[in-house]
């Protein structure tokens, strides 16, 4: 009996090459900060999101028309993107996302120039204008036109997107082992926090003027730069990427680094859709986690998509204010330590299960938007969406990255990635058109909207909890995994 534990202890000891963590570092590093540049490029729509409604009109229905598309495009393009990774490539997956929302990004801008041509659309004291108010059919026209250009571009934008996570962890799940994914999850929910970081500080210091290292003065700029400056940001780290990724370990000359799971076998890895899709609809915990993390989308894109508008339309908060500055760093920031907490802790405590601390937040998530669903200050609400993020960042990483890598191995983490993921873009697509309905009618809806979800979340996880459900075949790893 000692000598199996001994053997198990060693086994379960990581000894790799010299120069393998360098390589994994500097790999990681460009991939993360690719995946950064997505999201500056993705949230920059919340920071926007009050100016292009002043300026054309659109009520919050009409802006969450916007968002819903969007996220509906991505979660698709989950699904479709992961497969195609498996196939192309994480590497080139990457590039032709950055690719694409680099385009779109541009495009979303130079849309606005619609008002230049069009100044009656949202302007009541304009001749034009009133006609539109009394619902002239020309100018009703011309407002849904343009409505459904942002929609066009930002769904097209969404997609594009989509490539961008299965790409990350299909070359991630080569790089890191069973035990260290949580962690990576968690260095991964940073990335991500840190794009949120970047989009929440540049976005109003753009639409109010900064001084650039104290020398240049930059005035007040057009929402459209919202989204050119970032753009402009995903292409150079897109170059850098390029250049240094290798997308295995055995591309860059290290070979047998994971005895727990070997490089998928010739056989393997010309498997067809048909096989690959199998054995991925046949694992029930790929359903289970999926579904629960619908309800963590449903949260955190409530947050994310709308909590700018809210603290301006509630509680008129200036974004350069203090306490909105504050609001944008703590919301990445407290998210971002949730993220490698939970990872951590999943790793560590629970020896690599994700569904027991999930569960925990999951429920802790309700309990904290039930009870700010009664405080009606600034303050409390500036309180409460920084403990919502905490913990809807927290299952967002370790059920979408983690529990994919686990499920999915070297052959299917694309596939497996993308299927997980879409069902969060599927639950937070709700936090597009049905909030933004919902906000028209009260904004004291807001709140009340989040709450079920973490309910029906923390009862999933209780569901898989302490079982263990075992690779599909195709797979190379022996080992269970455990949820």
């Amino acid at each position: 009996m000692k000598q199996d534990t001994s053997s198990e202890s060693a086994a379960s000891k990581l000894v790799y090459p010299p120069g393998f963590r360098a390589s994994r570092g500097l790999n990681w590093g460009f991939l993360g900060l690719l995946y950064t540049s997505f999201y500056m490029c993705r949230y920059n729509l919340p920071i926007a999101n009050s100016s292009i409604s002043a300026e054309f009109g659109f009520s919050r229905a009409d802006m969450g028309m916007i968002i819903t598309t969007s996220l509906l495009a991505y979660a698709f393009g989950q699904i479709i993107n992961g497969l195609l990774t498996d196939r192309i490539g994480g590497k080139r997956a990457m590039l032709i996302g950055a690719t694409g929302t680099i385009g779109m990004n541009i495009l979303f801008g130079a849309a606005s120039y619609w008002g230049v041509l069009h100044p009656e659309l949202g302007n009541a004291d304009h001749p034009a204008g009133q006609w539109m108010v009394s619902f002239n059919l020309f100018h009703t026209e011309i407002f849904f036109r343009l409505l459904m250009l942002f929609v066009a571009i930002r769904g097209v934008d969404g997609y594009m997107q989509a490539y961008g996570a299965p790409g990350m962890i299909k070359i991630n799940t080569a790089w890191f082992s069973q035990r260290e994914r949580g962690r990576f999850a968690g260095i991964f929910g940073f990335m991500i926090n840190l794009g949120r970081f970047g989009i929440f500080n540049l976005g109003p210091a753009l639409l109010a003027g900064f001084v650039f290292l104290g020398m240049w003065k930059v005035p007040p700029l057009h929402w459209r730069w919202l989204f050119w400056i970032p753009s402009g940001i995903c292409a150079i780290v897109a170059v850098g990427m390029a250049l240094t990724v290798r997308q295995t370990p055995e591309e860059a000359g290290f070979h047998n680094t994971h005895a727990a799971e070997a490089p998928p076998t010739a056989a393997e890895a010309n498997k067809g859709f048909r096989e690959v899709l199998l054995a991925i609809i046949s694992h029930p915990t790929i359903w289970v986690v999926a579904l629960a993390y619908a309800c963590t989308g449903a949260v955190r894109q409530a947050v994310d998509q709308w909590f700018p508008r809210y603290m301006q339309d509630l509680y008129h908060m200036d974004m350069k204010s203090h306490q909105f500055q504050w609001l944008g760093f703590l919301i990445p920031f407290v998210a971002s330590a949730g993220s490698l907490a939970s990872g951590y802790i999943s790793d560590t405590v629970f020896k690599g299960r994700r569904a027991p601390v999930a569960a925990t937040l999951y429920f802790f998530e309700t309990a904290i938007i039930l009870v700010a669903a009664q405080f009606h200050t600034a303050n409390a609400a500036i309180v409460f969406l920084v403990l919502i993020s905490l913990t809807a960042n927290s299952t967002h990483s370790i059920l979408g990255t983690a529990a994919a890598m686990d499920i999915g191995g070297r052959k299917m983490a694309g596939f497996t990635s993308g299927i997980i993921d879409s069902f969060q873009y599927f639950g937070g697509s709700l936090a597009g058109y049905v909030l933004g309905n919902l906000l028209d009618k009260s904004l004291g809806n807001y709140f009340y909207f989040m709450a079920p979800f973490g309910v029906i979340g923390g009862i999933l996880m209780l569901l898989i909890r302490g079982k263990v459900a075992p690779k599909p075949k195709s797979l190379p790893v022996t080992a269970p995994v455990t949820s």
